[in-house]
């Protein structure tokens, strides 16, 4: 299955990705609801982080390809899926902010490698577009297997250097 085959799937069952991201926050709410006072600890701190985590993954994709389309392929804004770019996105913010009521957000295991990795891949989108934009290798042409190894690529070469500066 490819990436496409994916995204294809994804679009021809809208009610499983929405139930999917509607389900998360809802969780979310029911935890805030189920023990107030000892959120911030274990297991409830793990299980805030990983639900952030099943959104903020599908989120940063969603931008990663939204990026992609408009600035690599040239693609209208008009033209975006809004279930499968618009709905992970609003349900990465909708559950950050439930979760961010319940309990103090960078108490959360792996909250600080999850704002890093949201950086190194901003960085390196910047990167690619303005390589793109530069014609030192226009990208628009790749498939986007390769355009993927490049950016994965990039984005270790961003994280090295990353430690490099700041370490």
């Amino acid at each position: 299955m490819t990436l496409n085959d994916l995204l294809r799937y994804a679009a021809d069952h809208p009610d499983a990705v929405i139930f999917y991201f509607t389900l998360i926050p809802f969780a979310a709410l029911l935890a805030g609801f189920m023990e107030r006072e000892e959120s911030h600890l274990p297991p409830w701190n793990y299980l805030y982080s990983a639900l952030l985590y099943l959104v903020a993954v599908p989120a940063i994709l969603a931008t990663g390809l939204m990026a992609y389309k408009w600035l690599f392929e040239r693609g209208s804004i008009l033209d975006a899926d809004l279930v499968l770019q618009g709905v992970p996105i609003a349900s990465f913010f909708g559950t950050a902010y439930i979760i961010r009521r319940q309990v103090y957000m960078p108490g959360l295991p792996g909250f600080g490698r999850l704002g890093g990795l949201v950086v190194m891949i901003f960085a390196t989108l910047v990167i690619l577009w303005i390589i793109d934009r530069t014609r030192i290798v226009v990208f628009s042409g790749f498939k986007i297997q390769y355009l993927l190894v490049v950016f994965l690529l990039l984005l270790i070469l961003v994280r090295f250097g990353w430690r490099k500066v700041f370490a």
